[in-house]
């Protein structure tokens, strides 16, 4: 191959980098991690990384409305948290809330309800 082959693949490889969401989501956000707020640049930026906020690689919308910019560590969390809670089994599972219990308010109505034997007391002077 030739260095004017190279440099034209080279060129290519770019371009068609430059066209993928990564390299749209860097020129559409600033690189500043969404999660801890740390500022990434220079030899840092590679530890900046995408994150698709439904999880789907493939929905990559132009307004980059699925996307957000995380640090590595920061992505890894995110992906934990989901494969901890059962996500990426065979069935992924709607995430509910975390089981209670006890409920702290679940007789709070009726404690602030007015209670009527207390209308036949006499009032005090």
């Amino acid at each position: 191959m030739t260095p004017a082959e190279k440099l034209a693949k080279l060129r290519r490889d770019i371009e068609i980098r430059q066209k993928g969401y990564r390299e749209r989501a860097l020129r559409m956000f600033p690189h500043v991690c969404a999660s801890c707020g740390r500022e990434f640049s220079g030899k840092r930026l590679p530890e900046l990384t995408v994150h698709h906020k439904d999880h789907n690689h493939n929905n990559n919308p132009p307004d980059g409305s699925n996307w957000e910019l995380l640090c590595i560590y920061c992505h890894d969390h995110e992906h934990e948290k989901y494969k901890l809670a059962g996500y990426f089994e065979s069935e992924a599972r709607e995430l509910s809330q975390p089981s209670r219990m006890a409920d702290p308010f679940a007789k709070l109505d009726n404690l602030l309800k007015p209670n009527p034997a207390d209308n036949d007391t006499p009032e005090k002077q």
